[in-house]
């Protein structure tokens, strides 16, 4: 491609590359055989995967709280994963932080013409610039850009996805190439039908089976939010953070003994406990005989 290249880095932020550059060799001590860190030490690309999930997640969080203190040091967390996870490569010779930095910056050089390239046709909108990325990175990979199966595109697409959103990506493909109910009628006939076959399975003790009829209903979920035009992961977070405010309201009503209490005990606390948030959020859209919150007893 002919486009014009971005600044280089010695025309970018000093400071910044500064601090990634202390970060690099704090991380290289952190991993020095010699006086390094055991912990540190012990770790490979596998042991490290929950951790990238884990800060992933916690940024997700910090940026639904709006708490920028908070965003700024999980943006912290997940740069080391990156950089510790470069680091291991780069000590058996695989590959470094040089060449995770130049890899990305050429795809997003090379998958932004309508940027870069002088020449390339303008994108005028989100979709345009969509359709355009997923059309460069067939041709990456010397295919056409719908000559895969949907499911080897879909499995491709997913994998680096949560279950959840996974699922959503899933149901909405599938729908818009034909594989949809004709009404929502549908889709919660199909909900009642796999929760009664979950409780079936439950019933019959064979976890297995148990564990697939679990997933079965929460992917027919998933496709009652898209046809609502709902969000399951952020609907789930919402649930989350709610269930928590309420459960740290009852350990505090209880002086956070809750051993030994009834559940008609701790039924009134939760629902004290639902009251106290809702007057404290003052009147909202939700009519006061509706429970927006979920969570259940």
């Amino acid at each position: 491609m002919s486009g014009s290249r971005p600044p280089s880095p010695s025309e970018a932020d000093g400071a910044t590359l500064a601090a990634l550059a202390e970060l690099v060799a704090v991380v290289a001590r952190l991993r020095d055989p010699q006086g390094g860190c055991p912990w540190d030490l012990a770790q490979t690309h596998s042991t490290l995967i929950p951790y990238v999930l884990e800060e992933a997640h916690e940024v997700a969080d910090a940026i639904r709280r709006g708490d920028d203190d908070h965003l700024a040091e999980e943006l912290g967390d997940l740069l080391l994963q990156v950089v510790l996870h470069a680091r291991i490569a780069s000590e058996a010779g695989r590959f470094d932080l040089n060449t995770v930095a130049a890899a990305i910056t050429d795809k997003l050089v090379r998958r932004h013409p309508h940027v870069f390239d002088p020449a390339a046709e303008r994108a005028d909108d989100p979709e345009a610039v969509r359709r355009s990325w997923e059309a460069i990175k067939a041709a990456e990979r010397q295919e056409p850009a719908t000559a895969s199966p949907l499911s080897d595109r879909l499995a491709q697409k997913v994998r680096g996805q949560s279950a959840l959103a996974g699922a959503m990506t899933i149901s909405r493909k599938a729908a818009a190439a034909g594989f949809e109910w004709d009404s929502i009628e549908g889709v919660w006939a199909k909900v009642q039908e796999e929760m009664d076959e979950l409780r079936e399975a439950v019933a019959s003790g064979d976890r297995a089976h148990a564990q697939e009829e679990l997933g079965d209903v929460l992917f027919t979920l998933v496709n009652v939010a898209r046809w609502c035009d709902l969000d399951p992961e952020e609907g789930l977070a919402g649930t989350n953070h709610r269930f928590l405010d309420r459960f740290s309201r009852v350990e505090a009503a209880l002086g956070g003994d809750l051993g030994g209490r009834g559940l008609a005990e701790l039924e009134g606390h939760w629902q004290a406990a639902k009251a106290q948030i809702r007057a404290e959020s003052g009147p909202g859209p939700t009519p006061p005989q509706a429970d927006p919150g979920g969570g259940g007893s």
